[in-house]
Order: C-alpha cells, then structure tokens, then sequence
C-alpha cells in the first residue's frame, strides 16, 4: 500500500429528521445542543460509526462496540494483550498495532492496561474530525411512551409499575455540518495510505448504512453531501479552516423553519487550483 502524499481535507453534510443524532446521557439523553439551541454531534459519535463501517467493509478494528464484537474479545486489554504479546519495546508496540488495526492507524489510540505491566503507548493517528454543529437552531420534541409489560413486580399499592413509563426525545429536523481532515506528517508515522483514505471516505458516504435504531429510524439519518478535497502538497494549498469555510450553506427562506436539505442553499466559494470531489451520500 502506497502511503498519503497530500493533504486531505473533508466536508460532510448530515439531516437528521426526527430522530435522535446523538444523545446526551447527562441530559435525560436528549439530543445534545449548544447554549443557542444549534444542535451538536460529537466528534466520539462520528468515529464510532465510521470503526462500525470499518468492520461492515471487513477491515479489522481495536476499538469495537460491545454489540458488534467480532473477535471474542470482552474488553481492550485483551485485545491488545492478544496481538501485542511479549513486545516490550514501545516504538515496536506502536508499529504493530497501526500494522494491525485501521481504526488505530486512522485515529490514534492511547495503550495503558494493567497487564501491560508499565508499558504505555500513544499514537496520534492522522485523521481529525471536528465536532459537528447544525447549521440552524434545531426544535427538539419529547414524547412520552410505556411498556405493555411490566419490567419489575408491581407493589402492593402501586397500580402501575413506575418502570413501565419513559420518554423519547428527537430532532424536527436539522442539517450538520462534519468537518474533518487527514494530516501527511502523521499518515507517514502510522502508516495510513491512499488505500486507507479511500476507505474513510467511503465510511463517510455510507456512515448511516446499519446504524438503524429505535432512536435513529432508518431513512431518519443521511448523508445528503460529502465534499472531499485531495491537495497537491504534504502540508496543503490553503489551510483547513479556509478549506472548511469555502462550503456555504443558507436557508432560501430565512423566515421559514426548514424541515428538509431543500430549504437550504449549497454552494462553493472557489479555492484556485483546488477543486473538490462532490460525493452523494446513501
């Protein structure tokens, strides 16, 4: 595999139509939001359902979520005990888990367990991702739901079980914006290569192809555009924040709430000598 020559930065642009894009488990898990009511996903979401596309595309990943296990192993230690055995040399370790793992040559990782009797190992990986902000003020709806069962026995004087009540909350509608960007200093120490890059970028386009939940409907979550940049430099011909700024996104109508990716207006400001790829997500 031929690893990164140039600098890659990269523009998703994500509806959420009710359903909940990323819950806030401090907050009752509603979905998260800024002070000024701008909806928010957190840049830990976006990277689990992009390892969760790794694993669909049959690459092998460290980081796996408990449901999607692949391996047999029941925590990261084991994982890393398994494959790292015996290596004691750090620069070592670090070679053999970016050799090993995509997830960890993409994003990094931070190696302190117990068993690994002192040894800790950090990786920068070369991948980043911004947390993702909506583009305007998003309406959250709650409503209240029950169970037709009871989950624990039903007291003496209880006429119903209090476990049988809950509450869902979701997203009218909003339109997220991910920033992201692939460094070449970094991609050249962990080795990440072109191959590599085209995976993520495929993650990207697919990042919502089963992540169905009752939380998330599927067809509730979409990947409506991904723009993605490839410079003809190591270090890139414009910065990222530049980059980033050139995708514009504006409501047709600002007086009217938007309820779909039609109520707004995508458009490019040129960088010369840099053009995107325009990608359609699924």
């Amino acid at each position: 595999m031929s690893t990164l020559k140039n600098k890659i930065d990269f523009v998703a642009l994500i509806s959420v139509t009710r359903a909940n894009g990323n819950g806030d488990p401090l907050n009752g898990n509603r979905p998260r939001t800024d002070l000024n009511g701008f909806g928010e996903i957190s840049d830990v979401c976006i990277k689990r359902k992009i390892r969760n596309r790794m694993q669909d595309l049959g690459k092998p990943v460290f980081v796996q979520s408990e449901d999607r296990c692949s391996d047999g192993f029941g925590s990261l230690s084991e994982r890393a005990s398994a494959t790292m055995k015996g290596i004691k040399d750090r620069e070592e370790y670090a070679r053999r888990a970016c050799e090993t793992w995509l997830d960890v040559r993409t994003f990094g990782q931070v190696f302190a367990f117990k068993d690994a009797k002192g040894l800790s190992v950090g990786v920068r990986g070369p991948v980043s991702i911004h947390q993702s902000s909506s583009i305007s003020a998003v309406e959250i709806e709650s409503i209240q739901i029950t169970k037709s069962v009871n989950g624990e026995k039903r007291g003496k004087d209880e006429s119903i079980a209090s476990d049988r009540m809950g509450t869902k909350h979701f997203v009218r509608f909003g339109l997220y914006k991910v920033k992201g960007s692939i460094n070449v200093q970094l991609a050249e120490k962990t080795g990440f290569s072109e191959e590599d890059a085209s995976v993520v970028k495929e993650c990207l386009r697919t990042l919502f192809v089963n992540d169905a939940s009752s939380a998330r409907p599927d067809g509730s979550m979409e990947v409506v555009k991904l723009f993605w940049w490839e410079h003809n430099c190591k270090d890139g011909q414009y910065s990222s924040a530049k980059v980033h700024r050139s995708v514009n996104i504006a409501l047709k109508d600002p007086d009217t709430l938007p309820t779909c990716a039609g109520d707004y207006t995508i458009s490019l400001e040129p960088l010369p000598g840099l053009e995107p790829e325009v990608i359609d997500g699924i």
